[in-house]
């Protein structure tokens, strides 16, 4: 895996994910948690073909801006760069767009772990 790998994640935003769909905030606008997961999306595209079959990409941290609210209908566009590989850990530059403009900006950070031992974990936790 190396620097420099780019994905794209595209969106029409739903009334399932909007805002007001969280509790009692009445706006009918694209959510945070929404925004994160179409990032995450971006990333994830960006490195999917080079994440050996043996081990799984799991998101570790996220640090985003959300610039701009963007409303019922309105297609959403995020892209992911990675830009620093640390041994298991990879760190992408991500960003998304509206129709209009930049809606958010920020880092997110994917860790590269063994999927049986990953797997192995979460039997044990069921269990406890």
């Amino acid at each position: 895996m190396v620097p420099g790998l780019v994905g794209k994640s595209e969106m029409i935003v739903r009334e399932e994910d909007l805002v007001s769909k969280l509790g009692s905030i009445g706006v009918d606008v694209l959510s945070t948690p929404r925004l994160i997961q179409l990032l995450e999306e971006a990333a994830i595209e960006a490195i999917q073909k080079f994440v050996p079959s043996d081990q799984l990409s799991l998101g570790t941290q996220v640090k985003i801006k959300h610039l701009s609210a963007t409303p019922l209908g309105m297609k959403v566009t995020a892209h992911a760069l990675l830009k620093e590989v640390n041994k298991n850990r990879l760190l992408f530059f991500v960003d998304a767009y509206d129709e209009r403009e930049k809606v958010a900006e920020g880092e997110h950070e994917r860790i590269l772990v063994p999927k049986e031992r990953f797997l192995q974990k979460v039997e044990n936790k069921k269990v406890r």
